[in-house]
C-alpha cells in the first residue's frame, strides 16, 4: 500500500482475510531516517477492496488497526466484496477503471468523464522535489533517479557501502556523471513514455565515449526507461504482473528465479537498437523482464530484487551492480547457484498439515510444518 508504484490505483486483495495483523508504528524510523516498516511515508493506493476485514488485530509489532491507519490518511476501504470474482473479471477484461461509491442510491457512474490514472504524470506526483543524500561519506558514490523509489532499495544500497544521492525524475544527471561511480534508475508508477526528460538524459549517458562509461542499473520502471533510451518501445500489459511468485529466466546462466513484481508496462525487445540484448524473460508469458548492453555495464530488472515484500532470489543483483561500479570495464556476470544437495534415500515421510481450517487462516502452522520437514531431512 505504501509502494509508490501503486499511485492512482484501487488495490483489490484476494487474500480471504485482511487486517488481522494490524499496522506497525508509522513514526518508527530505521538507521537511515526512513520509515522502518514501510516503503514510503504514506499510502499511495487510492482505495483498498477486501473480502473479509478483521476488526480485531493481534501482532507483536502492531500499533493500530488497518482501518485507523487508512482513516489517518483519508484512504477509503471497502469490505464484503467477492474479490476473487472481481479478479476473474480483471483477468478476462484486463485492468479496469474503478470507482468506490458510498451512496447506495447513486446512479451508475459515467466512466467516460473519469480521468484515467495512466494519463496523469504519476511519476511527477511521487518523485522527490529536492536532492537527498543517504550514507554520506561511504566509499562508492551512486546517483539514483527517483521515479517512485521504494525505501528498501535505499536500504540495500546504503547497507552495501554506497553514498546514495537521490535526485528528482527530471534532474539533469547526465552532466554530473563524472562525480559518481554508477547510475541507478528506480521503480515507479504509470506510463514510462511520460518521463521524457529522464529518457533524454539517459540517452546522453548511454551514448558517452568509452572512457566515460559508468555502470547503470535499473529496476521496474527503470528497466522501461533504459529500454526507451535504447530505442525500444513500451507496451501496456492487459492486467500487468503483480504478485510475489513470478518465475523469471536468466538468459546468461539459464537459471530460473522466483520474483516479486508490480508493473503494467513492458519493453518490446524486438525494437531495441543493435548492441542490446534480452537479459531476463517471464516464464509465464514470455514478456521481457530485463535487458543488458552487449559490451557496456548497463543492465536492468523488470522485477523487484529488493524483495520487499517477496522472495529474495535476486538480491545478488545489488552486489553485481556495485562490483561493476568498482570495475566498470569488466563484463557483467551473475553468480550461479550451488548445485542442489543429493536427494535423500528415505522410505517414509511424515507430512504435517493444517487440518480442517479455512484457507488463509493457518499460514503460520503450514510454515512451521514446512520448516519441520526441512529440518527432519537435514538431520
Amino acid at each position: 500500500m505504501t509502494d509508490p508504484s501503486y499511485q492512482g490505483q484501487i488495490l483489490s486483495l484476494t487474500t480471504p482475510m485482511v487486517g488481522n495483523y494490524g499496522v506497525p508504528d508509522r513514526k518508527t524510523l530505521d538507521e537511515f531516517g526512513l520509515p522502518k516498516y514501510f516503503e514510503s511515508d504514506k499510502i499511495h493506493v487510492n482505495g483498498l477492496i477486501v473480502q473479509d476485514y478483521s476488526y480485531h488485530y493481534s501482532h507483536w509489532n502492531a500499533a493500530s488497526s488497518l482501518g485507523d491507519w487508512m482513516k489517518e490518511q483519508g484512504v477509503p476501504g471497502l469490505s464484503g466484496i467477492d474479490t476473487r470474482m472481481l479478479t476473474k473479471k480483471i483477468r478476462e477484461s484486463g485492468a479496469l477503471m474503478g470507482r468506490i461509491e458510498v451512496d447506495l442510491d447513486a446512479p451508475a457512474p459515467d466512466f467516460s468523464t473519469i480521468q484515467n490514472a495512466n494519463l496523469r504524470h504519476l511519476v511527477d506526483e511521487v518523485s522527490i522535489k529536492e536532492k537527498v543524500v543517504y550514507g554520506k561519506g561511504n566509499a562508492t558514490k551512486v546517483i539514483a533517479v527517483d521515479c517512485g523509489m521504494k525505501n528498501n532499495i535505499i536500504r540495500h544500497l546504503v547497507k552495501r557501502g554506497v553514498e546514495l544521492t537521490v535526485v528528482p525524475w527530471n534532474y539533469p544527471f547526465a552532466s554530473e556523471m563524472h562525480l559518481y561511480d554508477g547510475l541507478f534508475l528506480s521503480n515507479g508508477p504509470g506510463d514510462p513514455t511520460m518521463c521524457k526528460e529522464t529518457i533524454e538524459e539517459l540517452e546522453k549517458v548511454i551514448s558517452c565515449p568509452d572512457d566515460q562509461v559508468k555502470p547503470i542499473y535499473g529496476i521496474c520502471l527503470g528497466n522501461q526507461l533504459m529500454g526507451l533510451a535504447a530505442g525500444g518501445q513500451a507496451e501496456k500489459l492487459p492486467f500487468g504482473h503483480r504478485g510475489q511468485n513470478q518465475p523469471v529466466l536468466n538468459h546468461q546462466t539459464g537459471e530460473c528465479y522466483i520474483t516479486p513484481q508490480n508493473h503494467g508496462f513492458v519493453i518490446d525487445c524486438s525494437t531495441l537498437r543493435p548492441g542490446w540484448k534480452t537479459l531476463f524473460t517471464n516464464a509465464n508469458d514470455g514478456s521481457n523482464e530485463g535487458i543488458a548492453h552487449t559490451s557496456r555495464p548497463y543492465f536492468t530488472a523488470q522485477f523487484h530484487p529488493e524483495a520487499a515484500s517477496g522472495p529474495t532470489d535476486t538480491e545478488f543483483m545489488f552486489d553485481t551492480f556495485l562490483e561493476a561500479c568498482k570495475k566498470p570495464m569488466d563484463k557483467i556476470t551473475f553468480p550461479v547457484r550451488k548445485p542442489p544437495p543429493p536427494r535423500p534415500d528415505v522410505k517414509k515421510v511424515l507430512l504435517l498439515g493444517s487440518g480442517g481450517t479455512s484457507i488463509g487462516q493457518a499460514g503460520e502452522f503450514d510454515y512451521s510444518g514446512g520448516q519441520a520437514i526441512k529440518v527432519s531431512f537435514s538431520l
